[in-house]
């Protein structure tokens, strides 16, 4: 039996790495005494992949990782479980079991993912936001009028030209919250970071990136729904949709 573990991370945890999280919610699972299923041989270790890791700095309320359990264990004292032992800056918000295919696994399935951004004062607290520029609506607009929008992608041993405009799904300034929100390609195909997208905009708006400090949210994570077309459905639907409560 597999299960999907859906949890925000936000304060001061935002500066705790990848796999620093791992070793977290490997002694959180004996913590809560959670019956998750080990592998066999010399060195055994608990089954578990997360979905997409978050860079570090940025808060998420849409987090994912996967676990096989030994036995069946209800969604909601799981969930009581485990928020019992977390730590400041990480809560608990779902477990729902999922099915047992390597197809469906959340690392595998990602498709899409979607961000705030804000604009922020430094040096003080994301929470202290600036609003936006006038016109910047428009300015969104003009950006994404675009046939192409060339940028440069850099990796630990390459860099090169990618067109980054068929991997931004939405992008649109929210007057009511001061925030620009971004639905994004996400996973091991194609995987957009919204700092490389919010850089080539500024860019384009003339607001100059490299002076203008943006907090980033991770909101939630989505998959691709199978042949949505002809449905009235949405084309992705979030991680947490694709389970069910134990």
């Amino acid at each position: 039996m597999k299960a999907r573990i859906k949890f925000r991370k936000y304060g001061a945890m935002k500066f705790i790495g990848h796999l620093d999280v791992m070793r977290f919610f490997q002694k959180a699972m004996r913590r809560a005494e959670i019956p998750i299923a080990f592998t066999e041989g010399y060195s055994p270790h608990m089954i578990m992949s997360f979905a997409q890791p978050l860079g570090v700095g940025l808060t998420s309320d849409g987090e994912y990782f996967d676990i096989e359990l030994k036995e069946a264990v209800i969604s909601d004292e799981a969930v009581k479980r485990l928020n019992a032992v977390m730590a400041e800056g990480i809560d608990i918000v779902s477990f729902v079991s999922i099915p047992d295919d390597r197809k469906c696994s959340g690392m595998s399935i990602v498709a899409a993912a979607e961000y705030e951004a804000s604009f922020v004062e430094p040096p003080k607290s994301p929470e202290a936001m600036k609003a936006l520029p006038p016109g910047f609506g428009k300015a969104i607009e003009g950006f994404l009028g675009r046939e192409q929008i060339l940028v440069v992608k850099k990796t630990k041993k390459s860099e090169r030209e990618i067109d980054i405009r068929p991997l931004i799904y939405k992008m649109e300034a929210d007057e009511g919250t001061q925030k620009i929100r971004l639905l994004l390609a996400a996973g091991s195909e194609e995987n957009l970071k919204p700092d490389l997208v919010m850089g080539t905009f500024l860019e384009f708006a003339g607001l100059g990136a490299a002076e203008t400090p943006i907090h980033y949210h991770r909101v939630e994570l989505y998959a691709r729904r199978p042949e949505y077309k002809g449905t009235g459905k949405a084309p992705f639907i979030s991680l947490e949709g694709l389970g069910e409560p134990l």
